[in-house]
C-alpha cells in the first residue's frame, strides 16, 4: 500500500526537476511513512511513498523489468500476484523481489493492454514505458483505491491524493460549478470530477495513455447484472453453498501479508462475516477492532462484542467521547481535499487510528450492501411501489404528508420521523433521482434558495451523473439498475473514498474481500430475487452465513455508522457553526444566500426542522474552502 504521484510532459527537452516530484510525494507521507522513492528520467518523473506490506525488504518502488526499460509507482495490492508470478516466470520473464507490485510490469510485457484483464487487486498504479515513450496510469474495477490527474502547463500529472496535484507549481484551483452542486446533492463529488476545473479523477475500471502529447482513456471493465436476469437459476441452496465457497477464498486470497493483519468489526452481517472466515482461515489469533459511543441510539458496540466472543477474536473495543470526535472536525479538511459530506468519516477515522496501533493492515466489510442488496432504500423503493398504486390520491398526496410533517421532531439515530420524512419526499419522483434524494443532502429546489444566482446550474445537471449511469447499466429490473448506480456512485464516492482517506490518513491498510473480483463477478450473476427476497434484504448472503456468526446478528436490520450531529449543532458544535456560516463569511465567499443558510440553522435550534444533513453537508464544504478553496 502506497502512496503515488509523477509526472510526464508532452516535450522530452522540458527536462524535471526531482524536487517537484519530492514536492508532491511530501503531501502524502502518511499513506506511505515507511520509505520514499523516485524516478526521475528527462522529461519523465514518478513518486512513491510506501506502506511495506509485501516483500519489506525488496519491494522498494519505483520497480522496474529486467532491462530498465519499464517502471512502475502502484498503490494497492494484486491479490492473485503468487499465481501470476509463476505462470509469468514459466513464460520466461525474470523478477528480482518478491513483491505483487512487480508482477503488473511483467504481465504488461505479456500482454500488452490486456494485462488489466489478469489482475485481482485493489490499485491505482502508473507504468512508464520508456521504449514507447508511454504512461498508463489504471484504477482497479471498483475503485477501491483512488487516482486523481489533470493535464496542465503541457504536462500529464497524477497522484493517488488531490493535494498532491496542488502541490505542482502555479496550479489554478478554480471550483467546478457542476462538481459543487453534485457535491451538495450527493455530499461528495461522483467521478470524474473533482471539486476542481481540469482536476479530474480516473473513473473506475478505467486506464489512461499519455504518449506524445495525446491522451487516450478506455474503459476495461464494467459490472453486468443484466446477467442475472436472464441466467437459468439454479436451487437457492445451491447458491449458498457457492457463495460461502468464493467468501472463503476471497478471504483467504487477502489474508496475505508480511505485517500483522486485523478486522474491523462493526457487529453488522458483513464485518461480522469476514471476521468469522478469517477465524476460520487461520491458525493465528484474529485480533478485532470496534469503536462505540456513549449515545445509545448511535452506540451498536454490544453486537460487535457478541460476535467477538462468538468467534474467539482478541477483541478491543474503544468508547469515543463527544470531546474526541469534536476536536477533529475542525481538522477534518486536513485529511480530504475534496468537500465530503458522510459525517461517519469522523468515527471510521479514530477507528482506523486506533486499530493501527496494533496492526498495519485490517480487513473491512465495505462493499456487502451494494453487491447483495443490503440498504434499506431498496426496501423503500418497493414500498413506493405500492404506495403509488394502492393508496387514493387525496391520502397519498395530501393526509399523509400532511401528517407525516407533523411529525415531533427526534434527533436520535436514523428516527421515524427523519424516514417518514425521506419517504414522502421521494413520492411522484423518477426511481433514480428518489433514490438520490433518500441518500444525498439538498434537493434541487432547496439548492435553488442555498445559491447565488451566478453558481445556480439548471436542475437537470444535479442528477444527471445518476441518470447517464442508469442508462449504461443493461439492466431492466428496478433493484439491478439501483445496485449498478450504487456500485458506481455511492460506494465509489462516498464509502471508499471514506474508508480510504480515513484508513491512509492513519497509515493503515484497509482491505475489502467483498469487492474482490472473485465475489464481485460471480455474485452478480446471482438472480436479484435472492439479494432482496420480498422486503428481506441480503437474503442470500444471511443464508450462507447461518451458524458462522450469532443467529440475531443475521437478523439485525442495518443501523448504520452516524454521529449525533443533529443534537451537537444544539451545543458544543453550535459555536463552530456560527463561525462558518456568519453573514460576512458567506457574503465573502459568495457561494451561498446568508439568509437561507442562517434560516436553516435557525429552524435546527429551535426544533421546527432535523437539518442535521444540511448543515453537516455545508459545514464540510465551508471548513474545506478555508484550507483548499
Amino acid at each position: 500500500m502506497c502512496g503515488i504521484c509523477g509526472m510526464v510532459r508532452a516535450e522530452p527537452a522540458r527536462a524535471l526537476e526531482p524536487s517537484l516530484i519530492d514536492a508532491m510525494c511530501r503531501t502524502i507521507v502518511h499513506r506511505g511513512p515507511d520509505e520514499q522513492g523516485i524516478y526521475v528520467q528527462g522529461h519523465v518523473g514518478l513518486g512513491s511513498r510506501r506502506l511495506s506490506i509485501i516483500d519489506l525488504e525488496g519491494g522498494k518502488q519505483p520497480i522496474h523489468n529486467e532491462n530498465k526499460t519499464i517502471w512502475i509507482v502502484s498503490n494497492g495490492e494484486i491479490y492473485n500476484y503468487q499465481a501470476l508470478t509463476r505462470m509469468l516466470e514459466q513464460k520466461g520473464h525474470r523478477f528480482y523481489t518478491r513483491s505483487d507490485t512487480e508482477t503488473i510490469i511483467h504481465a504488461y510485457e505479456e500482454f500488452g493492454d490486456e494485462f488489466l484483464h489478469h489482475l485481482n487487486g485493489m490499485f491505482g498504479f502508473a507504468l512508464w514505458d520508456a521504449r514507447r515513450q508511454r504512461l498508463v496510469l489504471a484504477r482497479d474495477r471498483i475503485g477501491i483505491k483512488p487516482l486523481y490527474y489533470t493535464l496542465h502547463d503541457n504536462t500529464l500529472i497524477f497522484a493517488s491524493e488531490l493535494k498532491a496535484i496542488l502541490a505542482y507549481p502555479h496550479m489554478e484551483r478554480n471550483i467546478d460549478l457542476v462538481a459543487l452542486n453534485e457535491y451538495l446533492s450527493y455530499e461528495y463529488v461522483p467521478a470524474p470530477r473533482t471539486i476542481f476545473q481540469d482536476i479530474f479523477k480516473l473513473p473506475p475500471g478505467h486506464a489512461l495513455s499519455f504518449c506524445e502529447g495525446e491522451k487516450e482513456i478506455w474503459q476495461y471493465w464494467d459490472i453486468d447484472l443484466a446477467r442475472s436476469e436472464t441466467i437459468q437459476p439454479k436451487e437457492p441452496v445451491e447458491y449458498e453453498s457457492e457463495v460461502l465457497d468464493v467468501l472463503r477464498e476471497v478471504v483467504r486470497q487477502e489474508m496475505v501479508s508480511d505485517v500483522p493483519i486485523g478486522v474491523l468489526l462493526s457487529g453488522g452481517i458483513d464485518s461480522s462475516g469476514v471476521a468469522a472466515l478469517m477465524v476460520e482461515s487461520t491458525n493465528d489469533e484474529v485480533q478485532s477492532f470496534s469503536i462505540g459511543f456513549d449515545d445509545p441510539s448511535f452506540d451498536e458496540s454490544h453486537h460487535a462484542r457478541q460476535v467477538a466472543q462468538y468467534l474467539g477474536t482478541k477483541h478491543r473495543e474503544l468508547t469515543l467521547t463527544p470531546g474526541e470526535m469534536l476536536d477533529l472536525i475542525p481538522a477534518v479538511a486536513e485529511f480530504l481535499d475534496e468537500p465530503f459530506g458522510d459525517s461517519s468519516f469522523i468515527p471510521t477515522y479514530l477507528l482506523a487510528k486506533f486499530a493501527r496501533e496494533h496492526v498495519k493492515v485490517a480487513l473491512g466489510g465495505d462493499g456487502g450492501d451494494e453487491l447483495f442488496a443490503g440498504y434499506s432504500t431498496l426496501q423503500a423503493h418497493r414500498l413506493m411501489e405500492y404506495y403509488e398504486k394502492l393508496l387514493p390520491g387525496i391520502i397519498k398526496h395530501q393526509l399523509v404528508p400532511w401528517v407525516v410533517e407533523r411529525l415531533p421532531v427526534s434527533l436520535d439515530n436514523i428516527s421515524f420521523d427523519f424516514k417518514a420524512r425521506r419517504f414522502i419526499s421521494g413520492r411522484d419522483t423518477p426511481t433514480i433521482e428518489r433514490h438520490h434524494l433518500w441518500l444525498g443532502s439538498f434537493t434541487p429546489v432547496q439548492k435553488l434558495q442555498l445559491l447565488q444566482n451566478w453558481a445556480q446550474l439548471k436542475e437537470k445537471e444535479t442528477y444527471r451523473t445518476a441518470v447517464e449511469h442508469l442508462q449504461g447499466s443493461r439492466a431492466q429490473e428496478l433493484i439491478n439498475q439501483v445496485l449498478y448506480c450504487d456500485m458506481k456512485l455511492y460506494l465509489e464516492g462516498d464509502i471508499l473514498t471514506k474508508v480510504d482517506r480515513a484508513s491512509m490518513a492513519n497509515s493503515l491498510e484497509v482491505r475489502v474481500p467483498l469487492l474482490n473480483n472473485t465475489l464481485v463477478e460471480y455474485v452478480a450473476a446471482i438472480p436479484h430475487e435472492l439479494k432482496l427476497h420480498r422486503m428481506t434484504r441480503k437474503y442470500i448472503l444471511r443464508k450462507a452465513l447461518r451458524g458462522l456468526v450469532p443467529d440475531n446478528i443475521l437478523r439485525r436490520g442495518k443501523k448504520g455508522f452516524n454521529i449525533p450531529v443533529a443534537k451537537w449543532l444544539l451545543g458544543p458544535l453550535r459555536p463552530l457553526a456560527e463561525e462558518m456560516f456568519s453573514q460576512e463569511r458567506l457574503e465573502r465567499e459568495g457561494f451561498f444566500q446568508p439568509a437561507y443558510v442562517r434560516g436553516l440553522l435557525d429552524d435546527h435550534l429551535a426544533g421546527r426542522q432535523d437539518n442535521r444533513k444540511l448543515l453537516w453537508t455545508l459545514l464540510v464544504f465551508q471548513l474545506w474552502h478555508e484550507r483548499w478553496g
